[in-house]
């Protein structure tokens, strides 16, 4: 199986436990990997057929510039089940990172897999 990949897509958002958190918008970053068989979109070169990263990404941005969510986990879940559920990936890798966060960390974050990993 084919992976179509977004690397890095760093998006501003309320995300936290502490009050200071709630009233900023702090960034995180999205590492995304998706199974998808590509030879139809390659084949045809039409976009219909292909997992479309453009659109994958605009609605991943916009769910999580719209969320409020205290745990990064929670965020990254259902960021996960709208690529399964609105995209149809059947398998799906996703790094949520959450830089500066900790003092003397670049970054910080959880990494979630979903679905069947295809062979």
């Amino acid at each position: 199986m084919d992976i179509v990949f977004i690397e890095g897509l760093q998006i501003e958002t309320t995300i936290g436990i502490y009050d200071w958190e709630r009233r900023v918008r702090q960034p995180v970053r999205l590492d995304v990997e998706m199974a998808f068989d590509t030879t139809q979109p390659a084949a045809s070169e039409l976009i219909e057929h292909a997992l479309d990263y453009k659109q994958v990404s605009k609605r991943l941005i916009a769910f999580v510039e719209a969320s409020q969510f205290q745990l990064i986990e929670t965020l990254a879940e259902r960021c996960a089940q709208i690529l399964r559920e609105e995209f149809g990936v059947a398998w799906l890798r996703l790094k949520l990172s959450k830089p500066g966060a900790v003092r003397g960390a670049k970054s910080v974050g959880v990494i979630l897999e979903r679905g069947m990993r295809p062979a």
